[in-house]
């Protein structure tokens, strides 16, 4: 053996492999045995060391052999966990049937009731519904080139006013349809550009008469009568099912309408128009505090509130409303009181009543259809009334009307013996609903 090689099995390449073949360095093992401390090495230890310094698959940077089928390479690198944590994400046998029965019972939860869709379709509209989308891009001309083609689509849509005092610059006015002073606004203003179908056209299904009481079956004719509220004689009126009051509140503001001390809406005698009924009391600013108060002094548990989220012509929210001491309001609230135990159909409208502005203290007449589906065929009393509120059905209260007009024998008789005979109205007599 050459001097200063070491001799097999103690950290050298074995024979036939170069010297310089790449691979990890190799140390002496630890000297066991005969010989270790530099004595003569016994022929057995000898080949003993020798096959345990023999390399093996892996040594001197070559990779290990695969097992047959497996392609060589070094194999992918997976994160500690990674199967525990596929094993764990698993869903059990139990837990899918549990979610097999939860899907089951939404979709049972969600399918409206026999009695659900008799509601819905007593009070379907004839023939489909009337209501026609305003087209967002709001004129025709805006909705041809959003949709670059020669016609509109068949939404409703505007048309803007240009007035030889009109600057377009300026953009729309905030109070549009309702703007005092239009003759001379220099903003923009806008008008329908097509007919849109009339308002209160849809058909409410007649109810049964066997559910509303002989004393509270409403005529198909509307009635009136002009006086003063604060002294009138409720007791001639009779019983109503639903009654609907928009008082002139004193709400310290610069109206165009007289007002009423809070004294004198607590002492009005509304206890005696129901027995069994709702009213819908209409109130703003400080009023809802005392709205509450009148309830429950005329005998009424509140039990609910309506709000009517204010939009203006082009179906948009109002923020610049010309009420509110600190912020500008866009909505009013509606007060519902209970009194007895009157039958009416629940959960059948919603709270929230999105309709447009018109004139001051006007409110929606979406609030007609809404009170005929809650008491269908019942006498209705809507006080502090203008010419506008006149319906078939209802009777009106208010100092703004137009004389008066009864056609209930009873309530003409009482009216006569307590005020005499009514003054005739001047305009044309509404036509009898059928």
């Amino acid at each position: 053996m050459p001097m200063g090689q070491p001799p097999l099995g103690l950290g050298g390449p074995p024979p036939g492999v170069p010297s310089h073949f790449p691979g990890p360095p190799h140390q002496p093992p630890a000297p066991v045995g005969p010989g270790s401390q530099g004595g003569p090495v016994h022929p057995m230890h000898a080949a003993h060391n020798m096959q345990m310094a023999m390399p093996g698959p892996g040594h001197f940077g070559m990779p290990p052999f695969p097992p047959p089928g497996v392609p060589m390479g070094p194999p992918a690198a997976r994160p500690p966990g990674a199967d525990l944590d596929a094993l764990l994400s698993k869903q059990t046998v139990q837990g899918r049937a549990r979610t097999e029965r939860g899907e089951g019972l939404l979709e049972l939860i969600q399918k409206p009731t026999a009695k659900e869709s008799a509601t819905v379709e007593k009070f379907r509209t004839a023939g489909g519904p009337a209501v026609r989308e305003y087209c967002p891009h709001l004129t025709k001309e805006d909705c041809c080139c959003a949709h670059q083609r020669p016609f509109a689509c068949d939404k409703l849509h505007f048309k803007r006013l240009i007035f030889p005092w009109t600057d377009p610059t300026l953009g729309n006015c905030s109070y549009l349809d309702t703007c005092r002073h239009m003759k001379g606004c220099k903003y923009i203003h806008y008008e329908l550009d097509d007919e849109a179908p009339a308002a209160g056209t849809e058909t409410v299904a007649k109810p049964a008469k066997p559910s509303v009481p002989d004393y509270l079956q409403a005529l198909g004719q509307p009635q009136w009568i002009t006086c003063d509220i604060r002294t009138f004689d409720m007791s001639v009126l009779g019983k109503f099912g639903v009654i609907m009051a928009d008082p002139p509140w004193e709400i310290h503001q610069d109206l165009p309408y007289g007002t009423m001390a809070d004294d004198e809406m607590r002492k009005m005698n509304i206890k005696v128009l129901q027995d069994d009924g709702v009213i819908f009391l209409w109130v703003t600013g400080r009023a809802m505090e005392l709205g509450r108060e009148c309830l429950q002094l005329w005998g009424y548990k509140r039990v609910d509130e309506l709000i009517w989220v204010k939009t203006n012509q082009l179906q948009r929210l109002i923020r610049t409303g010309r009420t509110g001491h600190w912020l500008n309001h866009s909505k009013e609230h509606c007060l519902v009181g209970v009194k007895g135990s009157p039958q009416i159909n629940r959960n059948l409208d919603c709270d929230v009543l999105v309709a447009e502005v018109r004139e001051t203290s006007r409110k929606p007449d979406e609030m007609y259809s809404l009170l005929e589906r809650l008491s269908p065929g019942t006498r209705k009393l809507e006080i502090f009334a203008r010419p506008h509120n006149v319906q078939p059905g209802w009777v009106c209260l208010g100092n703004q009307l137009d004389g008066t007009k009864i056609a209930d024998p009873e309530m003409l008789a009482a009216y006569t013996k307590a005020y005499g005979n009514p003054t005739p109205p001047k305009r044309q007599v509404p036509a009898a609903k059928d």
